[in-house]
């Protein structure tokens, strides 16, 4: 197993397939404008194909393929069946907005897909239009329903919570996990990227979201999937599901982080709030085989030493305080989630 120097083994890869988005969403990229990358310098299927062949003969068992927003990268349906196919897959998800997911879902279902977590911040339309720009809420409920009818499972609902926003949408999207069946993951929000005004005035803690849902729905806590899972889980009570609460702001899990992440153009990033990559496109295309690639993979993990959240939450507490445009980020809309 591959671990860095603070011994975190790298188990799964998060593959960004695009930085185009059809959203605008305030916490990821709020503005009309801006410098898309170069098509040609998107990775292509084959590419990243490969790379993920790397990752997986190095320790990687699940993959997550991202964006911008994924399902508008062309015939993704055949990315999903190459990447199904690799030895060592044991877990092949996506994250989507859900608006293009009814009528995706079947093709990617067929080339072997078998989870999906859809970004929902709001079931509320005049909401969700103020957070996205767009009136595609019926469409996303449209496709959540038919990846549950093509049997995915599970499909999870990730909800960014923005004081001044949205946390009355809190309670509502837990009764909808509820009594729909989808189980939702809270976010707080962070300072990813830097188009956000991301200040801490705009936090909503884990600790008031477990109040507000615990204050209607009496919940038990779970703990971490494989202890090691961004989201802390909370069963109801009443057995009507659970819900989860990633806080990474207030209860950073930097210590247990196993993700590492493939920018849609091909820089392996170690942290989500990572400032730079190590450029593997760059190998890919000088001609590199597959163990100039494992030796560049392996050294860019070996020498992993990120923990910036909980870096963050000390200054937070600090009397000088935390500045989140100090740091420039990679963007959001490049890297994923």
């Amino acid at each position: 197993m591959l671990c860095d120097t603070l011994q975190r083994p790298a188990r799964d890869l998060r593959i960004s397939v695009t930085d185009r988005c059809n959203f605008r969403c305030d916490y990821c990229m709020p503005h009309d404008h801006y410098q898309w990358i170069e098509r040609r310098e998107i990775l292509s299927f084959e590419e990243i194909t490969r790379l993920a062949r790397v990752f997986l003969r190095l320790g990687v068992e699940t993959i997550r393929l991202t964006g911008g927003e994924p399902l508008l990268r062309r015939d993704l349906d055949r990315l999903v069946g190459r990447l199904s196919s690799l030895p060592g897959v044991r877990d092949l998800s996506l994250t989507t907005n859900g608006s293009l997911l009814a009528d995706r879902i079947e093709s990617l279902a067929r080339a072997g897909l078998q989870r999906i977590n859809v970004s929902l911040d709001s079931l509320d339309p005049d909401r969700f239009f103020k957070l996205t720009r767009r009136r595609d809420l019926p469409r996303i409920l449209e496709g959540l329903f038919a990846a549950r009818r093509l049997g995915l499972s599970p499909i999870k609902i990730n909800a960014v919570i923005i004081r001044g926003i949205n946390e009355e949408d809190i309670l509502g999207l837990a009764e909808f996990s509820r009594t729909q069946g989808f189980p939702v993951r809270f976010i707080e929000y962070m300072d990813a990227g830097n188009a956000s005004d991301w200040h801490s005035g705009k936090l909503v803690t884990k600790q008031e979201i477990l109040e507000r849902i615990g204050g209607r729905f009496p919940i038990r806590e779970v703990g971490r999937s494989e202890g090691s899972a961004p989201s802390v889980d909370y069963r109801f009570a009443d057995g009507k599901g659970d819900v989860g609460v990633i806080a990474s702001v207030t209860e950073p899990f930097c210590s247990g982080c196993t993700r590492a992440r493939l920018t849609a153009d091909g820089k392996l990033v170690t942290c989500l709030f990572s400032e730079d990559g190590f450029d593997l496109k760059r190998l890919l295309r000088d001609g590199a085989g597959e163990e100039e690639l494992s030796r560049a993979v392996r050294a860019a993990w070996l020498s992993r030493a990120d923990r910036f959240s909980e870096n963050r939450l000390a200054a937070l507490q600090s009397p000088a305080g935390y500045r989140a445009r100090a740091r420039r980020k990679i963007e959001m809309i490049s890297l994923g989630g």
